[in-house]
């Protein structure tokens, strides 16, 4: 059971990796700070799209590891 934890363990960082190098690139390619829009000028519409591709690259990544 302790290679099964293991594994768990290194696929879930390697999803964590790969959805934060996703939201890098995101907030690359959008113009202005992705932060920025979201907090301080409360830019619901940032938020919603920033949302809706959290979600879609969750299911990317977890589609992804799982196979």
């Amino acid at each position: 059971t302790v290679p099964i934890l293991i594994n768990t363990a290194l696929y879930a960082v390697i999803g964590i990796v790969i959805f934060a190098i996703g939201f890098l690139i995101l907030d690359l390619l959008t113009p202005g700070k992705l932060w920025e829009e979201i907090g301080p000028k409360q830019n619901v519409a940032v938020a919603i799209f920033a949302g809706a591709f959290a979600i879609g690259l969750a299911i990317i990544v977890g589609a992804a590891i799982h196979g």
